[in-house]
């Protein structure tokens, strides 16, 4: 299992209709196999995320946030590591927006 415990991540790329942007960090923290994420930045004045990581290091989440609207926005995400050669985690993720247009998306983040 891969330990994301204490690692900043930041998107590099997203779908069009997707909040997160290279402004937006996150901050994850791990117990056993249970995730969690603070973030904000970009249009997302603050969000959270929880989720289960499996063996492989597969982390299936669900997440929240309020937007620079004023609005309350979910989701659920499916993101898969890939290990960089200089030793770094990046995560392509699969979400898809519970609230709002119910949209589907894909986006990278990288760790820093």
């Amino acid at each position: 299992m891969i330990d994301y415990n204490n690692k900043i991540f930041r998107p590099v790329s997203n779908s069009e209709n997707g909040e997160t942007s290279n402004e937006t960090i996150f901050l994850y923290k791990q117990m056993g196999n249970i995730l969690t994420s603070e973030y904000s930045g970009g249009k997302i004045v603050k969000g959270h995320l929880i989720g289960l990581v499996d063996e492989n290091g597969e982390i299936n989440m669900k997440y929240h946030q309020v937007n620079d609207k004023g609005e309350l926005m979910t989701g659920i995400c499916t993101s898969k590591p890939e290990i960089l050669t200089n030793g770094k985690i990046r995560l392509h993720e699969s979400w898809e927006w519970t609230s709002g247009d119910k949209s589907k998306g894909q986006s990278i983040i990288e760790e820093q």
